[in-house]
């Protein structure tokens, strides 16, 4: 019968661990970046939206605004989520899966 050396076979399996650790690893790391670049969005626009308010309250219209190329976030959203629905609803009337790029 062969011999099996323990200690070769432990640091090999030991390899095949830290390979997967490290894998791991990096998928929490970028993770975590990603939810860090996410608070970093919602906190940009929590100021867009008080700037927005200070510009109209120190006189600017929201027509004024508008025309400035500084319209309502909200506004931005409502029209980027009505066209992602029509197309969606479009997409599936068709048979297809709505594309994720919009």
């Amino acid at each position: 019968m062969a011999t099996i050396d323990i200690e070769q076979t432990r640091n090999q399996a030991k390899a095949l661990l830290d390979s997967r650790i490290e894998s791991v690893t990096d998928l929490v790391r970028t993770r975590q970046r990603i939810a860090d670049l996410r608070e970093q969005l919602a906190e940009a626009e929590r100021e867009d939206k008080r700037a927005y308010v200070r510009a109209t309250k120190d006189g600017w219209s929201p027509e004024e605004l508008k025309k400035l190329g500084l319209e309502s976030a909200a506004a931005g959203r409502r029209r980027k989520n009505a066209a992602r629905t029509t197309a969606a609803a479009t997409d599936a009337a068709s048979g297809g899966e709505a594309s994720e790029e919009q």
